[in-house]
């Protein structure tokens, strides 16, 4: 058997596992080390398996997901996201769908402080769904408004994807971060666009409650200065990093501090455990995602030793159709092995290999990374693995069929962002290209 045809035969089964369930990181290491032991020997790959697992993360530079996942876990703690929604509901009162529209600024705002799309989603599960059931929202509409919005904050930096992003393709943490929110902006006001849209035309899907009514301009100017603390700490951040004053690293210790001052002001975190939950939170889901690095990684490797990156690499380079064809045909792959495939994985197994194509075919590096975003929203509320929608109906005690019904509006919604981020790509690429370093 051929190295290539190995690889081949290795990168099926990889799919079967990840399709069976299996843990990510287990089939990247499992696949990885049989196919480098068939290669080279057992010894070797056990040797090679030790220097992957000392180099993949043995640098100071990593320190940024821990941070920035803690400060994720105190924002969910410490009452951060009811701030946000309560907030944008009082701006935003006798707008048709006011409550959706509230919930996908919420998100946003939230977003620029927690980084967890599965956290966002469950959180503003909690909070909106109810309200929405009380002001009589048609249940797919609410469902799908939550699931979606939920699911777009992982565009606002920090973003635990972008993180990852970073590793798979070596660019700079904060450039994407910065890359990430004229995008994001844009999402929401286009997810903003059809809730409204949707609530005036539809059948009675989002009607105004007679609560709305009794809102004034000066509880809208209150509310707007209630979310000081949120922008403060996302400007601190964010602006940190933009004008060179924090590394990457350092903005996410100044955040994950300033989140937990902040909670502990609000007093949602002086609640018996709440920091040591969050301590433990962050502990393990960054182990579980180093585990998911080291072994694509490691993976990667082994794909290395088959040529087949180098080969398909050449070809996509050669093949005789304009460049716009096989970014069409990237995007429809990873939009189908989206709705298949839990999202870190599709990314582990793919970005090594499709992105220094998509470079050398002339596309920006940062501008490929916000597409693969979107793609990764999407692949959040797609069935039959939308992991966000099944999240979120478990929290809402709702059929997971309703939360999918739901979402296509707003996966339409999607599509024409990626439209127009692929007509106009200085939308992602005028802010970490003006970036002070």
């Amino acid at each position: 058997m051929s190295f290539t045809t190995l690889g081949i035969v290795a990168s099926v089964m990889l799919l079967v596992l990840l399709f069976c369930g299996v843990h990510m990181g287990v089939d990247f290491f499992l696949v990885g080390f049989i196919g480098l032991t068939i290669i080279i020997n057992f010894d070797a790959a056990c040797s090679l398996l030790g220097e992957t697992l000392y180099n993949a993360v043995a640098t100071p530079s990593f320190c940024v997901l821990p941070l920035f996942m803690l400060m994720g876990a105190f924002a969910s703690r410490g009452g951060f996201a009811k701030l946000a929604y309560e907030s944008a509901h009082t701006m935003l009162a006798r707008i048709p769908g006011s409550l959706a529209i509230a919930t996908t600024f919420g998100c946003a705002v939230f977003g620029s402080i927690c980084g967890s799309t599965i956290a966002t989603a469950t959180i503003f599960g909690r909070l909106a769904f109810p309200e929405m059931e009380r002001f009589g929202y048609k249940k797919t509409f609410a469902l799908g408004s939550i699931g979606c919005s939920g699911s777009f904050a992982c565009m606002i930096p920090p973003s635990g994807m972008f993180i990852l992003f970073a590793i798979f393709t070596d660019q700079s943490v904060g450039k994407l971060f910065l890359s990430g929110i004229l995008p994001g902006i844009l999402t929401a006001s286009v997810y903003a666009i059809c809730m409204l849209l949707m609530a005036k035309y539809g059948n009675n899907v989002a009607p105004i409650h007679p609560d709305e009514y009794k809102v004034t301009v000066s509880d809208r100017v209150r509310a707007s200065f209630k979310i000081w603390p949120i922008m403060l700490l996302a400007t601190l951040v964010m602006g940190g990093i933009y004008t060179g004053i924090f590394t990457s690293n350092e903005a996410a210790a100044v955040g994950a501090a300033g989140t937990l001052c902040f909670g502990l002001i609000n007093g949602e975190l002086r609640k018996k455990g709440e920091i040591n939950s969050s301590l433990r939170e962050t502990a393990r889901s960054s182990a579980m995602l180093f585990i998911i690095i080291i072994a694509s990684m490691y993976f990667s490797r082994f794909l290395a030793v088959t040529r087949i990156p180098t080969d398909l690499a050449n070809f996509l380079v050669t093949w005789e159709v304009p460049p716009y064809v096989v970014l069409m045909s990237v995007i429809i792959v990873w939009f189908i092995l989206g709705m298949l495939i839990a999202q870190a994985a599709v990314f582990a197994m793919t970005l090594p290999v499709i992105f220094p194509v998509l470079v050398e075919l002339g596309y920006d590096p940062i501008w490929i990374c916000v597409i693969a975003m979107k793609l990764n929203e999407i692949a959040g509320v797609t069935p039959p693995v939308g992991i966000n929608s099944f999240a979120l109906a478990g929290v809402t005690n709702s059929k997971v069929e309703d939360v999918f019904a739901g979402t296509w509006p707003f996966i339409i919604c999607d599509l024409i962002v990626i439209t127009i981020l692929c007509i106009f790509p200085s939308i992602c690429t005028i802010l970490p290209y003006s970036m002070i370093e």
